[in-house]
């Protein structure tokens, strides 16, 4: 698997994956400003990989500040915390990685300024290896609702492309794939900025995966047709209750599945769950350019330039039709989430 994102030689070194499936390109953000665009412009997208760039990009921040105690540089982080809270709304993880690297300056604010940036440094790095081993727990437990033969459909990207590696929802089908179990993949193309298309069929493809692409709207047809034996997507935030934020079109994926008879999983970490929401109306949806529905990548136009558009980046998936929710710790109903809250 090619690395999403990585700390090499004092820079944040990141997968340009807006180019991808045609260019293989690195981009080396060597200030924290870079980074936060890379998030925002979707060089870098998926929400364990958001928390990991906004991880990296804090730790990259803290490096050239000059304070001559803790307080002033606390004061000097601030805005670069707020800076990458702008970035991408929907994804709790972002919001997440924050608040664990401000825990980590109040973990080692006895240190000396020196010790602690090196400090930072290390726990983004702890960051991304933990979360490809949470990858690889989600993969072996999602793994048990998948038959031999079964064939998957999927929409946008959670592979590797979409976290520090394996992926969520691709974790668990690379799970199935290496225990041989002869699956197949449908991936839809994942309109308006197509990561199922370019990305997701791209990394099935690069493991040798049986993967067929359509567009998103013939999954219900492919489904009637009997076609797929499940459903299994990544999510951005989920609320206490299950409620799921995932890629726009999810939503359509859900209900069909539901029409269909096909069971529908989502397959996140412990952390893309935000218990401090009862339910999914609280989520925030990020609404993104008009130029991505009336072009391609902004060079070919496909509707009139100046027609009004809508372009919610996300929708939200009720729990009552999410069959089960696959993390770290074993795969639960979605009214079972509360109980990994803690209080």
């Amino acid at each position: 698997m090619i690395p999403t994102i990585e700390w090499k030689n004092g820079a944040v070194r990141m997968l340009d994956q807006s180019l991808l499936p045609n260019q293989v390109k690195y981009i080396d953000c060597r200030s924290f400003e870079r980074v936060a665009q890379g998030i925002k412009s979707l060089k870098i997208r998926g929400a364990p990989a958001i928390g990991i760039a906004a991880a990296m990009g804090i730790a990259l921040a803290a490096q050239p500040i000059k304070a001559k105690n803790i307080f002033e540089f606390k004061k000097k982080m601030a805005p670069v915390y707020e800076a990458f809270s702008k970035t991408r709304p929907t994804a709790v993880n972002l919001f997440w990685a924050i608040e664990r690297m401000k825990g980590c300056v109040e973990e080692a604010e006895d240190l000396p300024i020196g010790q602690l940036k090196a400090f930072l440094v290390q726990a983004s790095q702890k960051m991304l290896e933990e979360d490809i081993q949470i990858n690889r727990a989600i993969g072996r437990h999602g793994n048990k609702v998948i038959q031999k033969k079964d064939t998957i459909l999927t929409h946008c990207n959670a592979g590797s492309l979409a976290t520090g590696g394996y992926g969520t929802a691709l974790g668990v089908i690379r799970a199935a794939h290496e225990s041989k179990k002869n699956i197949r993949v449908f991936a839809d193309e994942t309109r308006p900025v197509l990561q199922g298309g370019r990305l997701t069929a791209w990394e099935l493809m690069e493991d040798n995966i049986d993967v067929t692409l359509i567009t998103d709207n013939m999954a219900g047809y492919v489904m009637s047709l009997g076609r797929i034996d499940l459903c299994i997507v990544g999510a951005d935030r989920i609320a206490r209750n299950g409620d799921t934020a995932n890629k726009i079109g999810t939503y359509s994926v859900a209900v069909l599945a539901k029409q269909h008879g096909i069971p529908f999983y989502v397959a996140a970490p412990l952390s893309t769950i935000d218990f401090s929401l009862k339910d999914g109306k609280g989520i925030p949806i990020e609404e993104r350019a008009p130029s991505e529905v009336i072009s391609i990548f902004g060079k070919i136009l496909i509707a009139p330039k100046k027609v009004k558009v809508f372009n919610p980046a996300f929708d939200v998936t009720p729990a009552r039709l999410i069959t089960g929710i696959i993390t770290e710790k074993g795969i639960f109903k979605p009214k079972d989430l509360k109980q990994l809250a803690g209080d």
